[in-house]
């Protein structure tokens, strides 16, 4: 099975989020945008959901900051406590510095991994770039057509109408 998509590339990032909200108001489905970088809004634009990373981040370092503490009294208290200077063996404001850097570090790594894992990124994986330029200076939108009354023509008027500079109509082979 094949799908049909409908490529326009932009020069500027004004007509990239101009076209991605009239695309998405006409009822278009919009495969991806592609940008060399981050453009402020897009994510609205495109009608994407609020990301869920803070979350891990924020379970992976509250973990990471419990099983610290944990670790620590269980260490200086119950497995092997030693005297030091007269302090109580489960010092708590002694454990602090450290947890917080273990809690940072947990929420750091943690992240990067789910991030890697929900972009399905790795570092052997060969991208099809949408359009020459897209890394440099050129931004793409890519639309699927998804049924027989998708108009073609107006979707390429639509494009064009955004300063498109180049619009292109591909079909793509399902992948096995």
């Amino acid at each position: 099975m094949s799908r049909r998509l409908l490529v326009a590339v932009f020069q500027h990032e004004d007509d990239i989020l101009g076209v991605t909200r009239a695309a998405r108001e006409a009822g278009l489905k919009i495969v991806d945008v592609y940008a060399p970088f981050a453009v402020h809004g897009m994510d609205r634009a495109m009608g994407l959901r609020p990301s869920r990373l803070s979350r891990v981040c924020l379970i992976a370092g509250a973990t990471g900051a419990i099983l610290k503490l944990w670790f620590e009294i269980w260490t200086a208290a119950i497995d092997w406590p030693v005297n030091v200077g007269g302090k109580p063996w489960n010092s708590l404001p002694a454990f602090v510095p450290i947890t917080f850097e273990v809690m940072v570090l947990f929420a750091g790594l943690a992240t990067v991994a789910a991030f890697f894992l929900v972009s399905r990124l790795n570092p052997f994986r060969r991208v099809a770039l949408a359009a020459p330029g897209v890394t440099n200076d050129r931004f793409a939108l890519v639309v699927e057509q998804t049924d027989a009354g998708f108009n073609a023509p107006w979707v390429r008027g639509l494009m064009e109408r955004f300063h498109a500079v180049h619009v292109e109509e591909r079909v793509e082979e399902a992948k096995r």
